[in-house]
């Protein structure tokens, strides 16, 4: 594969996969000429949640079809046009722009250079150029069913929920959540509070002290790596965590309950697929929920859930595969629903 010259930046700091230690190897599948880059929003490409999982996803694809793969990290939003160009400047096939916050900025690239291909992930756009795949998730069902699953398993009859920025998929995993507690058992209390940063850890974790010293005793934090300071607050206090985007069990493998996942590396190795095989089509947005095996909760690896409660948990999954519970996304659908 051949080496690129990296640019000088003072602001982001670009990585490609062909140097980097335990990256994946090719498995006897024979290098191409293809590349592809990611834009990083908020985070580092190793949060534990969003960012890594989207890296997971394009480590395999270089494993299985020989591309080459690269990631750059914006530290302030002035950094995501320079970085998409610092990708086409090293003629990079796709380019991935991954979080809400890219939002503006691919839109604006792809009017800007139409022969070159991009993607969104995290969010879509009323009219979608033909050079560009937004790729959303139902993230509410998988949010649904685990706060089913804090709903029947909290001895306090509290819960918590912490935000990282009130993002578009952070209010549906907020809304999807509360319905699965409230739909569950009404008398459950949620606590609730936005960390207003993916990348704060201390304050992640603060926040969850406080609700813990409220009784809560099982907290969702959909926070990026702000989340890992709620899952640290939990292990010290052997409490419960829900991990949220990839499986966060690792983390923190007997307090961490379960994880609402958004596979983001199924995406992400989808789009390279497509890429890989000339099936690539932008203009159309692709959907990832339970039915479509995008979205889920991590099966009871440790032990730490009653199995009659998972049983129930599954069967409101298949209730929700079938369209017979309909979640709420935002908080006016969220309040029309529990009337």
């Amino acid at each position: 594969m051949k080496f690129k010259k990296l640019l000088s930046l003072s602001t982001a700091f670009l990585v490609s996969a062909s140097i980097l230690t335990g990256c994946g190897s090719n498995k006897g599948t024979e290098k191409n000429d293809i590349s592809v880059g990611i834009v990083l929003g908020a985070g580092s490409i190793n949060d534990q949640s969003f960012n890594q999982s989207t890296w997971e996803g394009l480590q395999k694809a270089k494993a299985d079809f020989g591309i080459e793969i690269k990631y750059l990290e914006s530290k302030q939003e002035s950094d995501y046009i320079q970085n998409i160009e610092t990708l086409m400047d090293e003629d990079t096939d796709l380019i991935i722009g991954v979080g809400y916050q890219l939002k503006d900025s691919i839109e604006e690239s792809a009017k800007n250079y139409p022969e070159q291909k991009f993607a969104i992930l995290d969010e879509t756009y009323d009219t979608i150029q033909e050079n560009v795949i937004p790729v959303v998730f139902k993230e509410e069902e998988s949010a649904y069913l685990v706060g089913v699953m804090a709903a029947k398993m909290s001895k306090t009859n509290k819960v918590g929920f912490i935000g990282g920025l009130p993002a578009p998929s952070v209010v549906r995993h907020q809304y999807g959540y509360k319905y699965g507690v409230t739909n569950t058992n009404k008398d459950t209390q949620i606590l609730e509070q936005y960390v207003n940063s993916f990348t704060d850890q201390a304050k992640g974790k603060s926040i969850a002290k406080q609700m813990q010293s409220s009784n809560a005793d099982i907290i969702l934090a959909a926070a990026g790596d702000s989340g890992t300071g709620a899952i640290e607050a939990a292990k010290e206090a052997n409490k419960y965590a829900i991990g949220v985007d990839r499986d966060q069990s690792d983390l923190a493998p007997e307090n961490v309950l379960t994880s609402a996942v958004k596979k983001l590396n199924v995406a992400s190795y989808d789009l390279v697929k497509d890429l890989v095989e000339g099936t690539f089509k932008g203009g159309a947005e692709k959907v990832y929920g339970l039915k479509e095996g995008g979205v889920g909760i991590v099966e009871n690896t440790k032990n730490l859930i009653p199995q009659d409660v998972m049983d129930y948990v599954n069967k409101e999954a298949n209730k929700v595969k079938n369209g017979e519970i309909k979640i709420p996304k935002t908080e006016e659908e969220y309040n029309q629903l529990i009337k």
